[in-house]
């Protein structure tokens, strides 16, 4: 069986996705269907709406299968 890495990222951050945690309240989809979308493969895209509003997205998810994480800025 294949099995997927769920880490999504766009220039600011990185999200995680654990399904074994998830309980599947869809809290994601419906509050913020442009980046996690049921239907779609890859099902997070974190160029959907801005990097702000996912942060606030991830920290509503009632069973902490999504995280995030800020990216390493690279030195000028």
């Amino acid at each position: 069986m294949d099995t997927y890495d769920n880490i999504y990222s766009n220039k600011e951050i990185t999200v995680t996705y654990e399904p074994s945690v998830c309980i599947h309240a869809e809290k994601c989809a419906r509050e913020l269907s442009e980046v996690f979308r049921t239907s779609v493969i890859p099902w997070i895209n974190l160029d959907g709406e801005e990097t702000e509003r996912i942060i606030e997205q991830v920290k509503r998810c009632p069973s902490a299968a999504l995280k995030f994480h800020y990216n390493k800025k690279e030195a000028v």
